[in-house]
C-alpha cells in the first residue's frame, strides 16, 4: 500500500524535493511554469504540461527527453504532495514508455519510407514496463521482433538488415544522453539468444526459440509482456502464439525449480547486507521487491495453466488473483502486497534524488536526506521501518524456496580430498578448481539441476578430470567446458553414454583441448553433442544433393527465416562432425577439405533457391533468364577448410535489357544484383542459428568497383579482352556451382575458351613472378607452420601450377591435385610433387583447426596434427615439410629458371 498521505500538502512537497533531491530542484528550476502549476496545486493541470513538451519542438528526440523530465518531475511531486497513489506513477511511467517507444518506431521506420505507418515493427514490454510497474529511473527491456513480409522498407533494403537499422535507431533516440538529458535507457538483453542474435528477431525465429530452446526465467518473463508499440496487432498475435509456452496445462515443477534456484543464487551471491542499513539493496536483498515478485510468479507458473484468472501482469493483482484462486492465503496476498508497494515507494525516493537507477539505502547524511524525502524523522526511522517489511517478505519467500530440498545429495568427494586429488592429477592450483568443481552443482547450471543428472555427471567425473588434466592447457579446457555446461539446457543422457562409452569421452575432450574453433562452436551450441552421440558421426557427408535434401527438409522451403536457420543448422552440425573427424584422424585431411567443400556447395545451392523463391515473391521472375554461381579458389577447386571464405562470381543469363515480371518489377541488371546481395546475406548474415560463411565476391570483373552480377556476354567479352594475368590465373580454379546444366554449360565453355588462349610466355612470367614479389613482401608468413605463405609452400606450388596452366594449356582442371596429376602426365612437373601437394595440403587444412595461429602446437596438439597428417610424429611432419618445400624450390628452379628466396 502506498504511503497514506492524510491531506494533499503541494507546499510541504516542493520544500522537501529542493532540500533533500538535487535532481527535483534542477527540474523544478528548469521549467518554472510547471513549477508554478505544482505550487498552485494544479497537479492534472501540471502533468498536461508535460505531456505536450512532446509537440512543442520539430525534433522529435528532443521532445521526448522534455516530456519525460516534465513528467517525472510532476509525478515526483505529486507522489510527494499525496496527490498520486503508486498505481497512478507506475502506470503514468509505463505509459510514457509506450508513448516513446512507439514514436520512436514511427520515426525511425519514416526516416527510410516516408510516411509509412509501423506495420511489421514490434516492441514487446516486459518486466516492471509489461505490468505497467516502472519506477522512476527504470531501464525498459523491451523485445524488438518484425515480420519480413509488411516491414516498411525501401527496395535495396532486405528485411533484417532493414529491422536492425529500426532498432539501432530506436536505441539511439531514446537512450543517448544530451543537453536534455535522456528518455529511457534501453536494454535489449531480453531477447532470444542476445548473446548472438540481432538487435530485433523475426517473428518466425522468436516463435521458434519460445517452441524449443528457451528457458524457464523467459517463460517468468512473459507472465507480464504485452504488446507495448509499433505494431500492436501483430504483438498481440504473437503473445497469443507463444501462450503454450508458457501458461502449460500440466504442473510443471521442474521449470519451476528453476526460478527456485535463481533466486536461491541471488541471495547466495548478494554482497550488500542480509538486513536494512546502509547499502542495503530493496530491490534484490532478502525479503525486497525481487522475492515479492518471484513469489507471485512462481504461484502463476506453477497454477495458471490451469486457472486463466491468474493470468495477470501486475504484482498486486497477481496476489490477489493467487488468494482468490486459493493458491495462497489472504493473509500471504496482503502482508506482500503491502510490503511491494511500500518498498516500491522507498525505491522511487531513492530515484528521485539523482535520478539514478539505484536500489540501495546511502549512509549517513545522504539517508536521513531520503528520509526526510518521505517525511520521516530520519534514516533510523525508515531502517526499522524496512526490517519489519522486509523480515514479513522473507519469511514467506523462505517457505518457498524450503519446499526445494537438496541437503540429501552428497559430493562425490569432500572439497579438502577432491583438492589432493586433483594435486596428483597435475592440476594448477588444485583448491581454487575444487572449489569451482564443487561450485558446479550448486544449481548455476541447468543440466546440472536434477537428481538424476547429477547421480549421472558424478560417475563420469572421476574419468572427465582426468582426460581433461591430460591436455596441453587443462584451464582452458576446463573453461570450455564450464561454457557448455553453462549452455546445455539438459545433458543427462550425454552423461550417461560418456560413462558406458569411455571413446565418447575421448572425443569430448579432444575437442574442449585441441579445436578452439569446435570448442566456441560447441559452447554457442551445446546441441551439437548429439554429433557425438550420433553413431555416423565419423562418416563422410554424402554428395552436393544429399546434403541439400538435409538443409530442405521439413518446412524449411516454405518459409524463409527457417530455411536460413536451418541451412545453418544443418551446415554447422556437418563441420564439427568433419572437425572431430579431422582431430580424430579419421578420414584423410584431403577428403574432409572435400566434404566441407560439398558442404559449402549445398548451403549456397539452397541459400540461392530459398532467396531466389522469396525475391520473386515481390519481383518476380525474368523469362529465359537465371542467376549463376562460379565458384573459385579453394571452393572452386573443391577443397575448403574451417576457415575459408567463399570465393564467388554472380552472373546472370539472357539480355540486361529485359525486366522482370512481378507486382514490383525490375530491369535485368538490378533484378540480378539485388537477388546476388540477397543470396551473400542468406550465407553471411548472422541469425538465431549464428553466422555461416564470409563470401568474397572481389575476383569479379572489375573488382568491387564493378556490379555484383553481369551477364554472362559481358563476362566472356570482359575475360576474352580486358582480364589481367592474375584472373585468368583464377580462372584455372574456377567451377559453375549453380544453374542449370545448360547455363553451367555455356559458362564453362567461355571459360575453357579464354584458358586456351596463346600466350607470350616472357610476359606471362615477367606477370607472375611480379605478382608472387608483391604478396612475399605484404603477406609475410604467420608461423613455422604456415603451409601457404612459407616460400615453398602452397602458394608458389599454385603459382608454379598456373604457369604452366597458362603457357602450355594443359591441366586446366579446378580440382588442384588433378591438374597437378595431369601435368606430371604431361611430363611439365616431376612425380614427386604430388606427394609434396597433398602434405601441406593436408597440413592447411589440419593447422586452420588445430593449430590456427600457425606456431609450434603444444605435445598433444603437435601429436594430433602429426597424426591427422599422416606421419608418425611431430618431427616426422616437419620433417616431411621442408622436404615438400624443397621439392617445390626444386621445381621453381626448374621452370623459373631462378632460385626461390628462402624466409627469413
Amino acid at each position: 500500500m502506498a504511503l497514506d498521505h492524510r491531506t494533499v500538502d503541494w507546499d510541504g512537497a516542493l520544500r522537501r524535493a529542493r532540500a533533500h533531491a538535487p535532481f527535483l530542484a534542477r527540474a523544478l528550476d528548469r521549467q518554472a511554469e510547471l513549477a508554478g502549476l505544482l505550487a498552485r496545486g494544479e497537479g492534472e493541470a501540471a502533468l498536461d504540461w508535460a505531456r505536450a513538451q512532446a509537440n512543442e519542438t520539430s525534433a522529435l528526440a528532443t521532445g521526448l527527453r522534455r516530456e519525460r523530465l516534465g513528467l517525472a518531475t510532476a509525478l515526483a511531486i505529486g507522489d510527494l504532495a499525496g496527490a498520486f497513489d503508486l498505481t497512478r506513477v507506475m502506470a503514468e511511467l509505463s505509459s510514457l514508455a509506450d508513448r516513446a517507444l512507439d514514436r520512436a518506431i514511427t520515426s525511425v521506420i519514416q526516416r527510410r519510407v516516408e510516411g509509412a505507418a509501423p506495420a511489421g515493427m514490434i516492441a514487446l514490454a516486459l518486466g516492471k514496463h509489461g505490468a505497467g510497474e516502472l519506477n522512476y529511473s527504470s531501464d525498459i527491456d523491451p523485445i524488438l521482433l518484425y515480420h519480413p513480409a509488411t516491414l516498411p522498407r525501401r527496395s535495396s533494403d532486405e528485411p533484417g538488415e532493414a529491422a536492425q537499422r529500426y532498432a539501432r535507431g530506436i536505441v539511439a533516440m531514446l537512450s543517448d544522453q544530451n543537453a536534455d538529458g535522456y528518455v529511457f535507457r534501453v536494454d535489449l538483453r531480453l531477447r532470444p539468444a542476445s548473446e548472438v542474435s540481432p538487435l530485433a528477431i523475426s517473428c518466425d525465429a522468436a516463435l521458434t526459440h519460445y517452441e524449443s530452446s528457451a528457458l524457464a526465467w523467459e517463460r517468468a518473463a512473459f507472465i507480464r509482456a504485452r504488446a507495448a508499440a509499433g505494431d500492436i496487432g501483430a504483438g498481440t498475435d504473437f503473445l497469443a502464439a507463444i501462450r503454450p509456452f508458457v501458461w502449460r496445462s500440466s504442473l510443471d515443477y521442474g521449470a519451476i525449480d528453476d526460478i527456485r534456484r535463481l533466486t536461491q543464487r541471488i541471495r547466495a551471491h548478494h554482497s550488500g547486507p542480509r538486513e536494512p542499513g546502509p547499502g542495503f539493496n530493496v530491490k534484490t536483498g532478502r525479503g525486497g521487491i525481487r522475492e515479492v515478485e518471484f513469489f507471485a510468479q512462481t504461484h502463476q507458473l506453477i497454477h495458471g495453466g490451469r486457472v486463466p484468472s491468474l493470468r495477470v501482469r501486475g504484482t498486486r493483482q497477481a496476489l490477489d488473483a493467487l488468494a482468490s484462486a486459493g493458491c495462497i492465503t489472504a493473509e500471504d496476498a496482503t502482508v506482500l502486497g503491502e510490503a511491494y508497494d511500500r518498498l516500491r515507494v522507498v525505491e522511487h525516493r531513492l530515484q528521485m534524488v539523482e535520478d539514478r537507477q539505484t536500489h540501495s539505502l546511502p549512509a549517513g547524511d545522504a539517508l536521513d536526506s531520503v528520509a526526510q524525502l518521505e517525511g520521516l524523522s530520519g534514516g533510523a526511522a525508515l531502517v526499522d521501518e524496512l526490517m519489519a517489511i522486509t523480515n514479513r517478505v522473507a519469511e514467506r519467500y523462505d517457505t518457498l524456496i524450503e519446499e526445494e530440498d537438496r541437503t540429501h545429495i552428497a559430493l562425490p568427494t569432500a572439497p579438502d580430498a577432491l583438492s589432493r586429488q586433483l594435486a596428483q592429477l597435475g592440476f594448477d592450483d588444485p583448491q581454487a578448481l575444487a572449489e569451482r568443481i564443487v561450485g558446479w552443482r550448486d544449481g548455476r547450471y541447468r543440466a546440472l539441476r536434477s537428481t538424476a543428472a547429477l547421480d549421472a555427471f558424478d560417475a563420469v567425473l572421476p574419468a572427465l578430470l582426468e582426460a581433461l588434466a591430460e591436455a596441453d592447457a587443462p584451464n582452458r579446457a576446463l573453461l570450455r567446458w564450464e561454457a557448455l555446461l553453462a549452455s546445455a539446457s539438459s545433458a543427462i543422457n550425454l552423461f550417461r553414454l560418456l560413462e558406458a562409452r569411455p571413446a565418447l569421452l575421448d572425443q569430448l575432450v579432444a575437442v574442449l583441448s585441441l579445436a578452439p574453433t569446435l570448442a566456441e562452436e560447441l559452447g554457442r551450441r551445446p546441441e551439437l553433442l548429439d554429433t557425438l552421440i550420433d553413431q555416423t558421426a565419423l562418416d563422410l557427408p554424402g554428395d552436393v544433393e544429399a546434403l541439400a535434401a538435409r538443409m530442405e527438409a521439413g518446412d524449411a522451403s516454405e518459409n524463409y527465416e527457417r530455411a536460413l536457420d536451418r541451412i545453418r543448422i544443418v551446415t554447422g552440425e556437418v563441420r564439427f562432425a568433419l572437425g572431430l573427424q579431422l582431430i580424430e584422424a579419421v578420414h584423410d585431411p584431403l577428403d574432409i577439405a572435400a566434404a566441407l567443400s560439398r558442404t559449402a556447395e549445398a548451403a549456397l545451392l539452397v541459400a540461392q533457391r530459398a532467396a531466389t523463391r522469396e525475391f520473386a515473391r515481390v519481383n518476380g521472375t525474368i523469362p529465359d533468364s537465371e542467376l549463376l554461381v562460379l565458384g573459385l579458389g579453394r571452393l572452386g577447386g573443391g577443397a575448403l577448410t574451417h576457415a575459408s571464405d567463399l570465393d564467388i562470381i554472380y552472373l546472370f543469363t539472357g539480355a540486361s535489357g529485359t525486366e522482370s515480371d512481378g507486382r514490383r518489377p525490375l530491369g535485368a541488371t538490378l533484378y540480378y544484383n539485388r537477388l546476388a546481395q540477397r543470396v551473400s546475406a542468406a550465407l553471411s548474415v548472422p541469425t538465431a542459428q549464428g553466422a555461416l560463411y564470409e563470401v568474397d565476391t572481389r575476383l569479379r570483373p572489375q573488382g568491387a568497383q564493378g556490379p555484383l552480377a553481369v551477364t554472362l556476354e559481358s563476362f566472356a567479352h570482359y575475360q576474352r579482352k580486358d582480364a589481367w594475368t592474375w584472373e585468368h590465373m583464377a580462372l584455372t580454379r574456377a567451377r559453375a556451382l549453380t544453374g542449370s546444366q545448360a547455363a553451367r554449360e555455356m559458362l564453362t565453355a567461355v571459360i575453357d575458351e579464354v584458358l586456351a588462349q596463346k600466350r607470350d610466355p616472357d610476359v606471362l612470367r615477367a606477370d607472375l613472378l611480379k605478382m608472387r614479389a608483391e604478396i612475399a613482401t605484404h603477406k609475410p608468413a604467420k608461423g613455422v607452420l604456415d603451409a601457404k605463405l612459407l616460400r615453398g609452400g602452397l602458394v608458389d606450388l599454385e603459382f608454379l601450377v598456373h604457369f604452366l596452366q597458362l603457357r602450355d594449356r594443359k591441366g586446366l582442371a579446378p580440382d588442384l591435385s588433378l591438374a597437378i596429376r595431369e601435368l606430371v602426365e604431361a611430363g611439365l612437373l616431376p612425380e614427386t610433387i604430388v606427394p609434396a601437394h597433398h602434405l601441406m595440403t593436408r597440413l592447411l587444412v589440419a593447422t586452420r583447426l588445430m593449430a590456427p595461429d600457425l606456431a609450434k602446437p603444444p605435445k598433444s596438439a603437435a601429436r594430433a596434427l602429426a597424426k591427422s597428417c599422416q606421419c608418425a610424429d611431430f618431427k616426422e611432419l616437419l620433417d616431411k615439410f621442408s622436404a615438400a618445400r624443397h621439392e617445390v624450390a626444386r621445381c621453381w628452379r626448374d621452370v623459373f629458371d631462378e632460385e626461390l628466396e628462402r624466409d627469413e
